[in-house]
Parts: C-alpha cells; sequence; structure tokens
C-alpha cells in the first residue's frame, strides 16, 4: 500500500505530513517554503510512493471562500498537472491551526517552539490528515 501526503497550503509556508505505508499512522514530515514546495515535492515522490495528496480546503466560518481558498485551488490545479496519476483530495482545515497549538500546549511543547510558525504549520497539516483519515 502507498502512504498519503497532506498539505496545509500558506502563502509563506507549507506544513507537510505523511501516513506510513499502511495508512494507519500519521506524522508530521517537514514545514516547506512555498515558492520552494513544487520542487520539494517532485523530489519527495521520487524518493517514496504516494497513493494521494490531501490538501487541507481554507474554508471561512460560513462555509465560503476564506482569504487562502484562491491560492489552494491554484496549487490544487498546478499539482494535478505535476502529477496527473494522484487523485487530490480536499479536507476541511477550519480550525487546523487552533487545535495544532491547543494540541502542542497539550504535549508539553515549550512556548519558544510553539512560536516557530513552521511547527504550527507542519502540526496543522497532520490535523488534516488526521480529519481525512476518520472521514474515511
Amino acid at each position: 500500500m502507498s502512504k498519503i501526503l497532506a498539505l496545509d497550503i500558506g502563502g509563506k509556508r507549507t506544513g507537510v505530513a505523511e501516513t506510513d505505508s499502511l495508512q494507519i499512522i500519521a506524522q508530521g514530515v517537514a514545514m516547506v517554503e512555498t515558492h520552494k514546495l513544487e520542487v520539494w515535492l517532485k523530489q519527495r515522490f521520487k524518493d517514496e510512493d504516494y497513493s494521494t495528496i490531501v490538501i487541507g480546503d481554507p474554508l471561512a466560518l460560513d462555509g465560503g471562500d476564506s482569504d487562502n481558498s484562491e491560492l489552494v485551488r491554484k496549487w490544487k490545479e498546478k499539482l494535478r498537472k505535476i502529477f496527473p496519476l494522484v487523485p487530490i483530495e480536499m479536507q476541511d482545515e477550519r480550525f487546523s491551526s487552533k487545535m495544532a497549538m491547543q494540541a502542542m500546549i497539550e504535549s508539553g511543547m515549550k512556548k519558544k517552539k510553539r512560536r516557530e510558525k513552521g511547527n504550527l504549520d507542519q502540526m496543522s497539516a497532520l490535523i488534516i490528515l488526521r480529519s481525512y483519515l476518520e472521514a474515511r
């Protein structure tokens, strides 16, 4: 079985998480500067076998578009062209950043580490992936 890759795409940074090959365990993988994401993903797909890409869908509280929706849609189309054989799924990411911060606090992560934006992005991608796995 192949892994599932999850992305929390932002204007500056993208959090990345993935499952194990049995698609049971999810873990944070990296924080990638969004302008370097395409190159990073191409290399990652050479090294790993992924069956699906899950992208956090940045919906507003009312279910409509948020400030980041257009950027995420553009990335979704770009990824469809780069990886045409890999299904791309969208997963509601409302509250993922708040949930990620709460998870970091509950895990005992020091305040200084929580302030590092990359940690929050990676944890958000992990929450998106877990939500996707639970919904399947």
